[in-house]
């Protein structure tokens, strides 16, 4: 493979001027063959925002494609289904490059043809206050390794550091604001986001990930393969619809989903454990309220959520639930 065809795709929901700002960062590139592919769930823009993505679009320097439907693994497949490239990279709408982001994830495939997707670093804005130094910023708590237990799929979901990791190192699954694969995973393995994870979509893309391990590619971590997430209040998965009842529902079911899906039985059991002790009790990492009204509260999405997922299972035995899209 060389220097490959990269299609960059930006799922984007209700974003206006930081999804313009991720636009330009892809276009500043220093890598020469790209392609940017903006799926957009906005119904609405503002007028200014409206004016870059429609000029842009003629012009040739994107391609826009607008959908009256809001789901982020839908929208992941779409633009996979729209997409040219033999990599194809995925970022948020609310993210900062630098100008040799698309190379750092090309690179790790050139390297190594057993790399089937790249995991890159990501540096979290709304979490740059760092508790160790009591200040703004990131510590310098740099680790060289991850825990053991962030290679158990049944735990792995909370030992996972896309911040201080700094090794490139075999890893189990990407963050979903920065992440790449090679584009034969969809088409030659058939191996697609599952449009049933609702709400903000959360673990949609472990679930993936876990899916992938049955083409025989390895997930790499590169810390080279950095970006900033910007994680805006309003819009995207942060949307204020996120804070409805549903959301916290769906959020449940998503994490149900995955485990029933893709883990053993005595990974399910650690998982829902540390799902339960983390989310419903509020103990670290989650760090919630430990009211016994919060509690039970969430103890009952806990329990309707797994509910759910049952049923969404069992009727994924009988539909293909992958991807509603057919490859161009």
């Amino acid at each position: 493979m060389n220097q490959p065809l990269v299609s960059v795709i930006i799922p984007t929901y209700k974003r206006e001027q930081a999804l313009v700002d991720s636009i330009r960062d892809v276009l500043k590139q220093d890598y020469p063959f790209f392609e940017v592919l903006v799926v957009d769930q906005t119904l609405d823009h503002d007028q200014e925002v409206e004016f870059f993505l429609s000029n842009h679009h003629t012009q040739g320097k994107i391609k826009w494609y607008r959908v009256d439907w809001a789901s982020l693994p839908k929208a992941r497949n779409y633009g996979v289904s729209k997409a040219k490239g033999d990599i194809v990279i995925f970022i948020d709408d609310d993210v900062q490059l630098s100008e040799d982001y698309i190379s750092s994830h090309v690179k790790n495939y050139l390297d190594n043809e057993k790399i089937g997707a790249v995991a890159g670093r990501v540096l979290d804005r709304m979490k740059q206050f760092s508790a160790q130094t009591g200040e703004q910023g990131y510590s310098t708590a740099f680790k060289e390794h991850l825990e053991p237990e962030a290679s158990d799929p049944g735990l792995a979901w909370y030992h996972l550091d896309f911040v201080y990791l700094i090794k490139p190192q075999k890893i189990i699954t990407a963050r979903g604001c920065n992440m790449s694969f090679r584009r034969d995973i969809f088409t030659e393995y058939d191996v697609w986001f599952d449009e049933r994870f609702r709400g903000s979509a959360v673990r949609e893309e472990s679930d993936f990930c876990l899916r992938l391990r049955s083409t025989g590619y390895d997930i790499w971590y590169d810390p080279l393969a950095e970006l900033v997430h910007l994680g805006e209040e309003l819009g995207g998965c942060h949307d204020i619809t996120t804070k409805s009842l549903s959301y916290q529902f769906a959020f449940y079911h998503n994490h149900f989903l995955m485990g029933l899906k893709n883990l053993t039985l005595s990974q399910q059991m650690r998982f829902y454990r540390k799902l339960f002790d983390c989310h419903v009790l509020g103990n670290p990492p989650c760090n919630k309220s430990g009211s016994l009204n919060k509690i039970i509260s969430r103890g009952v999405f806990y329990f309707l959520g797994f509910l759910d997922a049952l049923k969404t299972q069992f009727l994924g035995l009988f539909s293909n639930y992958h991807s509603s899209f057919t490859v161009e």
